[in-house]
């Protein structure tokens, strides 16, 4: 029988960075280099890289796209490329999507803000940093009651924010904690009583 070593886990006081969960739908640009093959299936080609768009759960493409991503990938794929090899997830959002945020447009944001800043594409934003430093609850309710009481950070004057993401850098993991709707499931036996 193989012996399983048990997982080494991650210290929870450690860094957290929160972020503001922006309501739009998940989207990614897959940046490959080509290394002398071809690729098929890519929206652009040039430059000895190749380049993929996705949505959460696909690949798409102009033609079985999702909210028009796909074809603006097309459109800013130079730019894009400029991201270099991997896949660069992020938000697609604005006009259309979700809570429209009172956008007449839409934007992407990248969500690695530890390696996103000011230095890309000018066709990306960020998701907006709403607190970073060592694991701390109080910290996260401060981020949750921000938005609430001053609206969203990534569209500001839009009062309805949906909520944060908090990313634990030593455990390498995301929560998200909403505005609406966040509170802990009922168990089945408090269902039944209600």
């Amino acid at each position: 029988m193989d012996f399983k070593e048990f997982p080494k886990m991650p210290r929870l006081s450690r860094e957290i960075i929160v972020t503001e969960k922006i309501d739009g739908t998940n989207a990614q640009v897959a940046v490959v280099e080509l290394d002398g093959y071809s690729a098929p299936g890519a929206l652009w080609e040039g430059d000895g890289l190749a380049i993929y768009a996705g949505s959460r759960t696909r690949w798409i493409t102009p033609e079985a796209d999702n909210f028009g991503f796909a074809a603006w990938v097309c459109d800013n794929a130079e730019g894009l490329a400029t991201l270099g090899p991997g896949n660069h997830f992020g938000e697609w959002w604005g006009a259309g999507i979700q809570r429209r945020y009172g956008l007449t447009e839409k934007r992407f944001s990248l969500f690695n803000v530890a390696r996103w800043g000011d230095e890309r594409p000018t066709c990306c934003g960020v998701v907006p940093v709403l607190y970073r430093g060592d694991f701390n609850t109080a910290a996260i309710e401060d981020c949750i009651a921000s938005l609430r009481d001053s609206g969203s950070r990534a569209a500001p004057g839009f009062m309805k924010p949906e909520g944060v993401v908090v990313f634990h850098t030593a455990g390498n993991v995301g929560f998200k904690k909403t505005l609406e709707k966040d509170e802990v499931p009922k168990t089945l036996a408090e269902r039944k009583a209600a």
